[in-house]
């Protein structure tokens, strides 16, 4: 497939490829969460917080790519379920910091399979060194 043509084919151009690509993998997530109540945003905050412990609500937008009102709303909904706490922090006592409750954690540990399995339906029609590769070119456009 080559992008240097003179016409637009709208099957080879990677905006629509890309959404394609989102469209089913957001059809497996819905598929296998059903029964969490969890959105993917949320989901993304439990795992971020589980590999990386305490964040202020700032770099945990950050690090999940999300947008400061967008974070905010994400992490109220985590608050009112408990998944999710908010303390303040010893280094700054402005600074509040969010972190897994006790079934917060338990509920990531849960998922952390979940996640692996969407990933790896996702990624079905291609094989061990597609993937590494698909992967790898995906992280150099983020």
């Amino acid at each position: 497939m080559s992008i240097e043509t003179d016409d637009y084919v709208l099957d080879q151009q990677v905006g629509h490829l890309l959404r394609r690509a989102n469209q089913r993998h957001t059809a497996l997530f819905a598929k296998r969460f059903a029964a969490f109540d969890l959105t993917p945003l949320q989901f993304a905050v439990l795992m971020r917080l589980r590999e990386a412990g305490p964040l202020s609500q700032n770099l945990l937008g950050r690090e999940t790519a999300m947008d400061p009102n967008t974070v905010q709303g994400v992490i109220l909904r985590l608050l009112r379920r408990r998944l999710v706490t908010r303390s303040g922090s010893d280094d700054d006592k402005r600074r509040k910091l969010l972190s897994l409750t006790p079934d917060g954690r338990a509920l990531a540990e849960r998922l952390v399979s979940e996640g692996q399995a969407i990933s790896e339906e996702t990624l079905a029609p291609l094989s061990a060194g597609q993937r590494r590769q698909f992967l790898g070119l995906l992280a150099r456009l983020t």
